[in-house]
C-alpha cells in the first residue's frame, strides 16, 4: 500500500467555497442595480472568472467598458477572499479531515490537485496546508480539467506513478481528468453526472478511513 497516492480536488471534495463566490457576485449585482439568484448562479459553474462577468452583465442587462470590467473584478475577488478570510476548521466537509490524518499517519503520499489560484490560501485557513505532501494549484497549471495536467504534476511532485494514484473529484472535468492521466478515481456527487468514475460516493460522509482501507488493501 505504501506505493499508493491520493490526488483531492479541493472545491466540493475538502471544502465547500461555493457558496462564498456566490455571495460576491450577488453583492456585485446589487451594486449594479439588480438582484442575482441561486438559480442564475449555476451558468457561473465551471466558468472562468472573466466569463461569469460576461453572464452577470447579460443578466442585469448591464453595460460595462473594459477598465469598469477590470475594477469590477478586482472587487468581486477581494469580497470573496474577504470570506475566505473568515473561514475555519468546522468548514471542512465530513468524513475529510479523518481520511487525511490516516493517509498520513499510515505514511500513504497525498497532494492537492486544484484549478484555484487560492487554494494555498484556503488550506492555511483550515489548518491543512502542512499536511499536504504536494500542492498543485491555479498558478502551476496552464489548461484546465479535463487535461490531465493538474494530476500529472501531482504525481511527478510525490514521486509516484500514474497509476498508482488515486483521485478525489467532485466534478465531471475533473474525473476525465484523472482517465486521462490513467489514474483510479472516485466521484464525490451524482453518480448520473460522474459516471466515468471507478468508485461512486453520493457525498464525503461516504468516503471513510474503512472505504481507503478497503481500497488500498
Amino acid at each position: 500500500m505504501k506505493n499508493k497516492a491520493f490526488i483531492f480536488d479541493l472545491d466540493g471534495v475538502i471544502v465547500d467555497t461555493a457558496k462564498y463566490h456566490y455571495l460576491a457576485w450577488r453583492e456585485l449585482a446589487n451594486q449594479l442595480g439588480f438582484d442575482f439568484s441561486h438559480e442564475q448562479n449555476e451558468l457561473l459553474k465551471g466558468v472562468s472568472r472573466v466569463r461569469s462577468l460576461e453572464i452577470l452583465l447579460d443578466i442585469g442587462n448591464v453595460k460595462l467598458d473594459q477598465d469598469e470590467k477590470e475594477k469590477y473584478l478586482h472587487e468581486k475577488n477581494e469580497q470573496y477572499l474577504k470570506y475566505i478570510a473568515k473561514m475555519d476548521h468546522s468548514e471542512i466537509l465530513p468524513g475529510i479531515d479523518e481520511v487525511l490524518h490516516y493517509l498520513k499517519r499510515n505514511q500513504i503520499p497525498f497532494a492537492l490537485g486544484s484549478a484555484s489560484k487560492n487554494a494555498r490560501l484556503i488550506l492555511k485557513t483550515l489548518n491543512l496546508l502542512d499536511l499536504f505532501d504536494a500542492i498543485v494549484d491555479g498558478n502551476d497549471v496552464s489548461t484546465a480539467k479535463p487535461d490531465p495536467e493538474v494530476f500529472l504534476i501531482g504525481a511527478d511532485k510525490l514521486g509516484v506513478p500514474a497509476k498508482e494514484c488515486i483521485v478525489v473529484e467532485d466534478a465531471k472535468a475533473g474525473i476525465d481528468a484523472a482517465a486521462r492521466a490513467g489514474m483510479t478515481s472516485i466521484g464525490i456527487g451524482d453518480p448520473d453526472v460522474l459516471e466515468n468514475a471507478d468508485y461512486n460516493l453520493i457525498n464525503t460522509n461516504e468516503l471513510t478511513v474503512d472505504f481507503v482501507q478497503k481500497l488500498i488493501a
